[in-house]
């Protein structure tokens, strides 16, 4: 998304109109979630992808019809499983798709949203995709950029910009991309305007405790999946960059303090995962008693089942309830077989991505519907 981002403003900023088509719903097994986006340049050149491949040709034609016209369009692709071949969508999703043409003039904010995307800060753009019935105040296209401290653009209405500030900056907060629907002065009951919120966070992040083997396998994988990695140890002799090069940063505290002090900052939200690698209940215990209190992602923890069992123990004299205990992820990881560092590795980030997505973790082959996760968007106004 950074890249699309960086080559819409390069373009942008040379002045030539070009057009960028947004996956803003999905059904069933749609191949690419919302907010993914496909760009046609004014030299012809196709950047991103809406669907990785299946129906690429159709929307690049639609959107050099919508670069020439200037009208912004909203394309629905695939039909059911049993018909997708005849359509396009090969693995028979539907996605609908919001294409646009994109000049200085009709999307001056786009520097602002570049600059914010360029500084890892966050912003949302919100686009009217569609509007129930006429359009005669021209609110198709209308665009608001949304940041934590203010907004810029209109949808058409003071009221409107209001409401769906406030609710931009929720989705913000947890990095989440959404369709919302408003009434033309901001109802939030009515469902005249179909609002699309695409929200550019900042990557989020993977805390690792324990300067182990494991830790530097787990920070590789991390990164490698777009999380911002912290390997945090008490001990300085082990928690060193030299040991974990592709961490984003190395961390020398005790990780129950340190863990505290993020989140007392507000730098720990609800994407934040934790992984515990430590092995030891001086370290482990204090830093799952702050962790399990925490409105995170994901919180897992390494060792054996004697030692969960002996840690659940500790856990409870602490005060914590078998609710908080239940979002424990001990033995951590999916049982995959794994003995290497690398390994096991991909064993917790395999957890973390079926923890997210709603997955079992089981082979594909046993199962039968989507595969490309649960999380479905509603129709669109007037399905």
């Amino acid at each position: 998304m950074r890249d699309v981002v960086a080559q819409m403003h390069r373009w942008w900023g040379e002045g030539e109109p070009f057009a960028r088509a947004t996956v803003v719903a999905t059904w069933h097994s749609s191949p690419l979630p919302p907010g993914t986006s496909m760009l046609v340049g004014p030299d012809g050149a196709a950047i991103g992808s809406v669907s990785g491949g299946c129906v690429e040709g159709a929307v690049y034609e639609l959107a050099q019809e919508v670069t020439d016209s200037g009208r912004p369009v909203l394309e629905r692709y695939g039909v059911s499983d049993d018909d997708a071949f005849a359509v396009g969508l090969t693995c028979g999703g539907i996605i609908d798709v919001y294409v646009e043409r994109v000049d200085p003039e009709g999307f001056p904010e786009l520097g602002e949203v570049a600059t914010a995307v360029a500084a890892g800060e966050p912003v949302a753009e919100v686009i009217c995709v569609a509007v129930e019935g006429p359009d005669p105040e021209g609110r198709l296209g209308r665009r608001l950029v949304v940041r934590p401290e203010g907004s810029s653009g209109s949808l058409g209405s003071a009221r409107l910009d209001a409401a769906i500030a406030e609710d931009a900056r929720g989705l913000l907060a947890g990095g989440r991309t959404e369709t919302l629907r408003y009434g033309y002065d901001g109802t939030r009951m009515d469902e005249e305007l179909t609002l699309f919120v695409s929200v550019h966070a900042s990557p989020p992040r993977m805390l690792v405790f324990g300067a182990v083997d494991f830790a530097a396998a787990m920070a590789r994988i991390g990164a490698y999946l777009g999380y911002h990695v912290t390997v945090c140890d008490a001990r300085p002799v082990f928690a060193t960059a030299r040991r974990f090069p592709e961490a984003h940063e190395v961390v020398t505290d005790w990780p129950h303090r340190y863990l505290r002090t993020e989140a007392e900052a507000g730098r720990i939200d609800e994407r934040t995962v934790v992984c515990v690698l430590t092995h030891d209940p001086k370290f482990d215990v204090p830093l799952l008693d702050v962790a399990l209190r925490l409105p995170m992602a994901y919180v897992g923890a390494m060792g054996s089942r004697r030692t969960h069992d002996d840690r659940l123990r500790r856990l409870r004299a602490t005060g914590l309830g078998e609710e908080a205990l239940a979002r424990l992820a001990s033995p951590i990881g999916l049982d995959l077989g794994a003995r290497t560092p690398e390994e096991t590795a991909i064993s917790i980030a395999a957890e973390i991505i079926a923890d997210r997505g709603g997955g079992s973790g089981t082979r594909l082959t046993s199962l039968s519907g989507s595969i490309h996760g649960r999380r479905v968007m509603r129709p669109a106004a007037g399905d």
